[in-house]
């Protein structure tokens, strides 16, 4: 995708994703609290707080500061002492903020502090107290608000690094599309939603978000607009479990959130290739969406947008031309919006300085008829613990991956290996990870497979009622 940075959120990070960091290469800002003696919830760390930050930062510093990844120290996130209702409150949250930066360069002289800041002004004396600035959206200017905060604070702070410690935060789930599909970016809470209330899903348009967030397009607008600006922390690189947004409200049927780029069980949704279009830009690489596969959408207007790192393509519809489009200024997708839906080969020619580029191209789906399986890792060692993630596809006859697939599979295990987990990426599904029955979500689902300590071949099985299943061997060394 083209990442190279992580944030750590809102406590310190298992030590092997630091160890993990350092051979990658990844530069991460390791974070330590999420509240300070300001409450959040009724059992968080402002009970502990004043007893206990100064032994637990210092902990944190002395075990994480011998390795090369981490770049920053964040001494708190969103922490209700940024702001204040009178400038006594403000100066003792200041003093607050001084005071773990004080304890941060008594440990690590070498690193500068930052804070995740969503409701600091930069007249305010808290940022004072920050070696870094870190904007938690509103940077860009949250929602529908055109009043970005990054050149403010580096008006107020010009000798000071500005970054956007959290942004985006856009909702979607993977390969979920509803319609009509909104003309420009809105909250959620504005206009066309893009939730499927039914279903309790998101729309993959990538169109839609809180409204205290934003899309990644307009945050890229803002980095490029103001070429200060450090780079982005986007919430989140994965979805999780809990705060299931838009739908965190009665009767709670989700389980998971709906943030991440990348779904709960690992599989990419269309939001990882406008980040990297725009994060690689000399990859050679173009993604269209939605799928292809609308039998009730025939005769009706279907948009489509296509991801690239070039900077103009050509759409086609069955060998027909939909028109040539060009990105403008601060434009990170183009977008035909008036395609109106028929069943076969979409597909898209992007350019570059007027030279062919990338290609892209999404089929119509005929109904399901085969399982394929492929795992990430052929060969496992055999210590109990090393794991083999195996993707499930449903396929039509042709072998075109059928989007809106939802069979139920059903996974069998032989040899010196076990089922670890199995999921679908579903926000919705309150299946067990560890049932060895899952449904597919839109075309996938995963199985993971761990070793014991035997070595030998380890045979899964997928199979689905009316389907042609499959079966993989992974080999444990």
């Amino acid at each position: 995708m083209g990442c190279n940075a992580i944030r750590t959120s809102h406590n310190p990070p298992a030590p092997e994703l630091l160890e993990l960091a350092d051979e990658m290469g990844l530069v991460v800002m390791d974070e330590a609290f999420d509240c300070w003696l300001a409450q959040k919830r009724d059992l968080d760390y402002h009970l502990l707080f004043a007893d206990w930050h100064q032994q637990d930062l210092r902990a944190q510093l002395r075990r994480d500061r011998n390795h090369p990844c981490v770049i920053m120290w964040s001494i708190g996130n969103e922490v209700g002492e940024q702001g204040g209702r009178d400038e006594q409150a403000r100066q003792a949250g200041a003093a607050v903020a001084q005071n773990l930066t004080d304890i941060a360069h008594e440990e690590d002289p070498t690193r500068p502090t930052t804070a995740a800041e969503n409701s600091a002004r930069a007249d305010s004396p808290f940022p004072k107290a920050l070696d870094v600035l870190g904007l938690n959206y509103q940077g860009a200017g949250s929602g529908n608000s055109t009043n970005p905060q990054y050149p403010v604070f580096h008006a107020s702070f010009p000798s000071n690094f500005v970054y956007g410690s959290e942004t985006e935060s856009t909702v979607s789930s993977r390969g979920v599309y509803t319609f009509p599909v909104a003309t420009r970016f809105g909250a959620v809470a504005a206009g066309n939603s893009g939730e499927d209330t039914a279903n309790r899903q998101m729309s993959s348009y990538d169109l839609y978000f809180p409204v205290w967030a934003t899309s990644p397009d307009k945050e890229f607008a803002a980095q490029d607009r103001f070429p200060f600006v450090g780079g982005e922390f986007v919430w989140t690189g994965f979805d999780y479990i809990g705060e299931p947004t838009p739908f965190d409200r009665p009767p709670f049927n989700s389980r998971s959130s709906y943030f991440g780029i990348i779904d709960l069980a690992g599989f990419k949704k269309d939001r990882f290739y406008i980040y990297q279009a725009h994060w690689r830009p000399d990859l050679k690489m173009a993604h269209i969406l939605p799928h292809w596969t609308w039998p009730d959408r025939v005769g009706q207007v279907t948009p489509v947008h296509v991801y690239t790192s070039g900077d103009e393509g050509e759409l086609f519809l069955n060998g027909q031309s939909l028109g040539r489009k060009q990105k403008g200024q601060y434009e990170y997708r183009l977008r035909w919006d008036d395609v109106v839906y028929q069943p076969g080969t979409l597909r898209v020619v992007t350019y570059k300085d007027g030279k062919e580029w990338a290609t892209d191209e999404v089929k119509t789906a005929g109904d399901p008829a085969v399982l394929t399986v492929q795992p990430d890792r052929n060969l496992i060692r055999a210590d109990g613990h090393d794991l083999s993630y195996v993707t499930v596809t449903v396929k039509d006859a042709q072998g075109v991956m059928a989007p809106r697939a939802d069979n139920s599979i059903h996974f069998e295990i032989s040899g010196p290996g076990e089922i670890a987990a199995t999921d679908n990426g579903d926000a919705t599904s309150f299946e067990s990870f560890q049932s060895h029955d899952h449904k597919a979500f839109n075309g996938l689902c995963l199985a993971i497979v761990r070793s014991t300590k035997g070595a030998g071949p380890i045979v899964l099985r997928a199979s689905s009622a009316g389907l042609q299943g499959a079966e993989v061997t992974i080999q444990a060394r």
